[in-house]
């Protein structure tokens, strides 16, 4: 059975950014590019078009960056299913409206079955006190909750046994 992995798009920012002169940044970036060459290649790999559209924004050359690892990484759609589910945990998750887009991501990655989100996003995504709610809702509606977590958090634990 293949364990599938939704890649968020900080993500792929720390992957790619210039490493940063702060130390817990640099450290996540690190991390990040150590699970990239180490890890990736014991999962599938998804992501969707609100990770396509935001790579793509900011920097160009960042962006270009960025859209090269993302090159052959299957894109998942933001379907009506997709929308429902983000629109649900807004207003019944208490996440804001400003974190629509991060809703997006959750809603995508359940919606399409994922075992794990991939994320640095600690504050809306990964953020255990949210995640609670998160599950319930979308529990209450059939769906499971991906594991939400870190690349620190995703090391295939069987090759290291």
């Amino acid at each position: 059975m293949n364990t599938n992995v939704y890649i968020e798009t900080t993500v792929i920012s720390y992957l790619t950014a210039w490493r940063s002169p702060h130390l817990i940044m640099a450290a996540h970036q690190e991390a990040t590019r150590q699970w990239w060459d180490e890890e990736r290649h014991h999962f599938d790999l998804f992501v969707s078009e609100a990770v396509i559209q935001e790579a793509s924004s900011g920097d160009v050359k960042a962006a270009e960056r960025r859209l090269q690892v993302l090159e052959n990484i299957p894109e998942l759609k933001i379907t009506h299913e997709v929308s429902e589910l983000a629109k649900k945990l807004i207003y019944e998750a208490n996440l804001p409206v400003k974190a629509s887009m991060d809703a997006i991501h959750i809603a995508v990655a359940t919606a399409n079955g994922m075992d794990y989100l991939l994320t640095w996003n600690c504050k809306h995504i990964a953020n255990a006190t949210l995640q609670r709610s998160m599950r319930l809702i979308f529990e209450n509606m059939g769906y499971l909750l991906p594991t939400i977590c870190t690349p620190l958090q995703l090391i295939e634990e069987k090759r290291y046994v």
